[in-house]
């Protein structure tokens, strides 16, 4: 791999970012010592994992055609040691000083002239727990590649039952990069459909912006370029025991947490429910199993976000209807498709408009709500298990808050990402996602016991 042009949605994620919105998303991945951790071990073994993935030895460069384009090239003086770094941390509790330094290391743009990221080991004083922030740029991977990238550099440790179950793939044999007759007029009927679909969700767009933005809210703040990070673990099992009793899907009762926690979090601070629902937008993956590993391959929902709603499960019940809505419609239509869009732009365009898209963020959502999936089997570093996963999404410019959740270990562990100045209160916020759950799961008449 020497020389690969950006996709057009990675294309525009790099030109998205500026000092004030850098565009990296990342995880602080929490693990517990083993007997004899030796620290300097632990950072050799993230470095050579690390260089031994290509994609993390690529960087960005400007080319000729397309006009306005760039592609990866293998950084020739490619040196892991300035992506990998120790931090030791204070003394203190230990997570209340990894999420602060993982704030301030995630305002930090990631350098433009390197392979566009990196890993800190932020080690205790003492034999306490360590843990690994991940920063990747959102050009160089989505959630699902992060993940990808993270199974290279940790160890998964599987069942018995899971290594009887997996299977080798048949072999794919050789094909000439000339497509036939056949599947060269599939290719243009597909193209078709894409610019047709393209301009269904550019109208849906249109339709769908909010030009009347002087209603502010606590979501809404101009960038200072602080981050603040917080972090909430949920018991996925309960999240379950809701979903059996009210229907829906996990994610359903996930957001309608998400949305009653922003509910009390606003009540608490004095501030009035804001008149219309804030809109969420919810990523959805298009990247097709067994298919190809390069490129960002992301739509989204947009949801309404019922914090007016008094009634948790009435709360519940409206977010599942409006994700059954989306779903009826597909990830290909409707406004929040609109990173379909970035596929049909040229180059020129993403360089040159991506400001102007930057700004107009607000005029489509308020608050960003992703789940990323992570390997169901534990996964450990040099022989240090794994304890949770806490992900993290980049803020889009004009928003104040960013929510992401993962499953890891029977457990919903939530990253929650801030502009620092806007929201110094973010830890009520993550202690309203905890109240929010216990709530929801006491109103339920009769949970069903788990299966």
């Amino acid at each position: 791999m020497s020389t690969e042009l950006l996709a057009p949605l990675d294309l525009a994620f790099w030109h998205l970012e500026s000092d004030a919105h850098p565009m990296h998303l990342g995880a602080l991945a929490v693990f517990e010592p083993a007997p004899g951790t030796d620290p300097q071990h632990l950072l050799d073994l993230l470095g050579s994992r690390a260089a031994a993935i290509p994609r993390l030895r690529m960087k960005v460069r400007d080319v000729l055609l397309p006009v306005g384009g760039a592609a990866w090239v293998t950084d020739k003086e490619f040196d892991v040691h300035r992506h990998v770094r120790r931090v030791v941390l204070a003394e203190g509790d230990f997570m209340a000083e990894a999420t602060r330094l993982a704030g301030e290391l995630m305002e930090q743009p990631l350098g433009r002239g390197l392979p566009p990221w990196q890993m800190y080991l932020l080690d205790s004083p003492g034999d306490g727990p360590f843990a690994v922030l991940v920063k990747l740029h959102h050009a160089l991977a989505d959630g699902m590649r992060a993940v990808a990238i993270g199974a290279g550099i940790f160890d998964q440790i599987a069942s018995a039952a899971e290594r009887r179950t997996v299977r080798r793939r048949a072999p794919v044999p050789p094909r000439s990069w000339l497509p036939g007759p056949y599947e060269a007029a599939g290719m243009a009927m597909d193209r078709l459909g894409d610019v047709g679909r393209a301009l269904g969700v550019g109208a849906s767009v249109v339709r769908a912006s909010r030009l009347d933005l002087r209603a502010a809210t606590p979501l809404t703040a101009r960038s200072s370029g602080t981050r603040r990070l917080a972090t909430a673990e949920l018991d996925a099992e309960t999240v379950q025991m809701v979903r059996r009793a009210e229907g829906g899907t996990a994610n359903d009762v996930l957001l309608a947490v998400v949305a009653g926690a922003l509910r009390r979090w606003m009540l608490e601070r004095g501030e009035s429910l804001p008149g219309a629902d804030p809109r969420a937008l919810v990523p959805v993956s298009r990247r097709r199993p067994g298919g190809a590993a390069n490129g960002n391959k992301l739509s989204g929902y947009l949801l309404g976000l019922p914090v007016g709603e008094q009634d948790p499960r009435e709360r519940l019940r409206l977010v599942r209807t409006g994700m059954d809505r989306n779903k009826a419609a597909g990830p290909l239509r409707g406004a929040g498709a609109v990173a379909v869009l970035a596929d049909q732009l040229p180059a020129l365009a993403h360089r040159f408009g991506a400001p102007l898209a930057g700004s107009a963020a607000r005029m489509l959502f308020d608050i960003l709500v992703t789940s990323v999936p992570l390997p169901r089997s534990a996964l450990s570093l040099g022989g240090c298990p794994l304890r949770a996963v806490y992900p993290m999404a980049p803020l889009a410019r004009g928003q104040s808050l960013a929510v992401a959740l993962s499953t890891y270990g029977g457990r919903v562990q939530v990253g929650l990402v801030a502009d620092g100045k806007a929201l110094p209160d973010l830890d009520r916020l993550a202690s309203a996602v905890h109240d929010e759950l216990r709530e929801l799961r006491t109103l339920l008449p009769k949970v069903p016991a788990p299966a």
